[in-house]
This record gives structure tokens, C-alpha cells and sequence, in this order.
């Protein structure tokens, strides 16, 4: 009888390759290890050949950066999504992609379940799970931390790593980075060790050894820079006159930002699971295209259509936050957003310095804003007459005058 199949979603980290070998020993399972490049760079180096020798079957090592931008990143940028007024959902909007992908090689490999290495404390597992659910309701999801005898075994990193070393896994565990990161194309987070205390400054200069993706404002160049982006239909096509792809545009993006200290975040934010957690992001590229996007919709979209795109940016972020990607009210508040990004197209220059980006332009063949209705001087056009502001105020003021009113009225008795 064949061994039941098990596709684990796999870094080559401390916590999954113990789980590869735990999930073999356990299950006496085959294990299809898959890791999903999403821009991890020197990350994936000497994966496979790990993967192989900690006990798996099969490695994929799948090359998703050109969906990753054009499929996730793009259109979550067209809705303005920004969680908590700060995070710009980088490790949120990955998952759904790492999980479809294990979902497909799920089915081709005829595995039954899919399993993976995020804590039971936060938002990953869900993210996971919630695409499973969405995509292949028919697959088993294994989550060793939230399995009690899993977590009987392995109370700390010492009993995981003296695990690791009794089954001759490699790994790299160390004291000098006491912390957690998670990168991908989009930024890299910071969490948990010093971090978990809110108090500590992640900002001074003796921890500038941490950061990977951005050099710190103070040691950014003297000089500004001048980029400009291309738009067409809410997607930048274009930096600084060459056409670039999604991908290229955010790695293009990634070493403009990260040259001048742009896109740093320190915050304290509500994980869906109920509790604060405190994380430390890194977004150049994504930060500098999210301000020129909102620039080129400020001339371009019709000011009602803005307004009610807007409303939903809590709504829209909350739902990638939370790893509802695949949900049908995602999916609805996604098809507004392509419809309002039909006239979004033009070009955006701005001007990067010392961790700001400063707006220094924009222009567009389909502009709304037009110079002879907006002068202060004569309108050569006549199609504003001051004098209609009268009644438009007058009407506007109507119920405000009956409620004060009413409250005199009260007042008085």
C-alpha cells in the first residue's frame, strides 16, 4: 500500500525541518517539501539538497515572483490597501500564493493533506488555512504547533535543535539574531525576540545591523533623487521612461527605496488571532509605488468613485490581513476597485530624500483636474459661476440651522 503524501510548506529553517523529519517519523508519510520563490535571494541557496537529506521525497522550488507582483501585489495596490493606517501587508498577501501553489502540487502529486510550520499564536495559520479551505476543501491541513504532543516535545528551540542534531539535520540557529524575518519581494518583517518589547528602539543606530532591504535615513545619500512612474489602468508599466514587468518594476523600486532609508515601519499592530504584536517592516519599493499611485489617482479618478473606494480600503486590508483572499466579498470589493482604476493613467515624478517620498509632479492624457474651472483668476471657460455657491450653500445649511434650532428651542425650557 502506497504511503500517504504530505506537501510541507518549507524555508529549510529550524521549525520546518524539524516538522519534515516529525511529520515523517509521525505520519510515516512521504513528504513533498515546496518552497515558493517570492523573493527571498540568497535565501533559497542549497534548499533542495537539504530538503533531500532531512527525509523528503520531492523538493519543488517554484519561481512565483512574476504572479506574486502581477496577480497579488498589483491589484492590492489598486485598492490602497494599507493595514492600520501603516503595514503595508507584505507577508499577508504572500501566503495566499504559497498556499494556492501547495494546493496544485497537492493534487498533482495525489498527496491528501498539506501542512505547514506557523505558530499557533499567529496570523500565517490562517492565511493557510483559509485558502485550503477556498481552493481544496477535500485536503487534510496538518499544523504541528497547535498538536499537543508536538508541542510536549518541542517546548523550546534547545529540545529542537538537539532534535535536529540527533537526526543529522543541518540548521542554523544562533543568539545573534534573536529574532524572527520573513522576506519576499514586496518587504521583510522583523518579529518576536527584542522585538517584543515596544519599548525598544529598533530605529537606533546600534541595531542597523538588522535591516536588509534599506540603508537608514541618516546614512541615506545627501543628494535627492528624481524618479518617475508610468501608470496605465492603475498598474505602473514604466520607471523613469523603460518599460518595465510588475517584477521588474518592484525590484527597481526595492533599490531606489532601500538607497534613500524609504519605507521603514515600526508598529505595534492587532493580529486576527485577538492578541498586539509589535513588527518591524522594511518596504522600499512598495512604499514609494503606493504614494505614486495615490498621486496619479488624485488627478485622474472621479472624486465620488474615490470616496467609495476608499471606504473600503479598512475592509479590503482587514480581509488580505486576515487571509481572506479568496473570499467571494475579496473578490467583489476587488472587481469595483478594477473598474475604478479604468482612468488611472499618466505619469508620477517624485523626489526620494533621506527616508521621504516628496511628490515633484504629475501629469496625464485623461486628467480631471482642469486649470481655467480651478483658477483663482477669470474662468476663460465660464463653467463655475461663484454666484451658484450661494444656494449650494444655503441648501447645504438647511438642516444645520433647523437642528441648532431645535437645540435653542430646548434650551430655553
Amino acid at each position: 500500500m502506497a504511503k500517504q503524501k504530505i506537501v510541507l510548506a518549507y524555508s529549510g529553517g529550524l521549525d520546518t525541518s524539524v516538522i519534515l523529519a516529525w511529520l515523517k517519523e509521525t505520519y510515516d508519510a512521504e513528504i513533498i517539501a515546496f518552497t515558493a520563490d517570492i523573493g527571498q535571494k540568497d535565501e533559497l541557496d542549497g534548499l533542495e539538497e537539504k530538503a533531500l537529506k532531512t527525509g523528503a521525497s520531492k523538493v519543488y522550488i517554484d519561481d512565483l515572483r512574476d504572479e506574486f507582483a502581477k496577480d497579488f501585489i498589483y491589484p492590492m495596490f489598486q485598492a490602497g490597501a494599507l493595514y492600520e493606517g501603516q503595514y503595508l501587508l507584505g507577508t499577508s498577501i504572500a501566503r495566499p500564493l504559497i498556499a494556492k501553489r501547495m494546493v496544485d502540487i497537492a493534487r498533482a502529486e495525489g498527496a491528501t493533506a498539506i501542512a505547514h510550520g506557523a505558530t499557533g499564536k499567529g496570523n500565517d495559520q490562517v492565511r493557510f488555512e483559509l485558502t485550503a479551505a477556498a481552493l481544496a476543501p477535500e485536503l487534510e491541513v496538518i499544523a504541528p504547533w497547535r498538536n499537543e504532543t508536538f508541542r510536549e516535545m518541542f517546548p523550546g528551540r534547545a529540545e529542537m535543535i538537539a532534535y535536529a542534531e540527533k537526526h543529522g539535520i543541518q540548521v542554523q540557529a544562533t543568539a545573534k539574531k534573536p529574532y524572527s524575518m520573513d522576506r519576499n519581494l514586496l518587504h521583510i518583517s522583523f518579529e518576536s525576540g527584542m522585538l517584543e518589547d515596544p519599548w525598544f528602539d529598533s530605529s537606533a543606530e546600534s541595531n542597523e545591523d538588522m535591516y536588509v532591504l534599506s540603508v537608514s535615513p541618516e546614512k541615506a545619500p545627501d543628494q535627492a533623487e528624481y524618479v518617475e512612474l508610468e501608470f496605465d489602468k492603475g498598474d505602473c508599466v514604466a520607471v523613469n521612461g523603460e518599460q518595465l514587468s510588475p517584477l521588474q518594476v518592484m525590484e527597481k523600486l526595492n533599490e531606489l527605496g532601500g538607497k534613500h532609508g524609504i519605507g521603514r515601519v515600526d508598529m505595534v499592530e492587532n493580529r486576527f488571532v485577538g492578541m498586539k504584536s509589535r513588527g518591524v517592516y522594511e518596504t522600499p519599493g512598495g512604499t514609494i509605488l503606493f504614494t505614486a499611485h495615490r498621486k496619479m489617482e488624485s488627478l485622474t479618478m472621479d472624486r465620488d468613485v474615490m470616496h467609495l473606494r476608499d471606504s473600503l480600503i479598512s475592509k479590503y486590508s482587514t480581509l488580505v490581513y486576515n487571509g481572506f483572499w479568496f473570499a467571494p466579498e475579496r473578490l467583489a470589493v476587488q472587481a469595483l476597485v478594477t473598474e475604478s482604476q479604468k482612468n488611472v493613467t499618466g505619469t508620477v515624478r517624485l523626489k526620494l530624500y533621506k527616508g521621504n517620498v516628496m511628490a515633484a509632479g504629475v501629469k496625464s492624457p485623461v486628467s480631471l483636474y482642469n486649470p481655467d474651472i480651478a483658477t483663482m483668476e477669470a474662468d476663460p471657460s465660464q463653467a463655475y459661476n461663484q454666484s451658484d455657491a450661494t444656494g449650494f450653500i444655503r441648501l447645504n445649511a438647511l438642516r444645520l440651522k433647523v437642528g441648532s434650532g431645535v437645540e435653542q428651542h430646548a434650551k430655553k425650557e
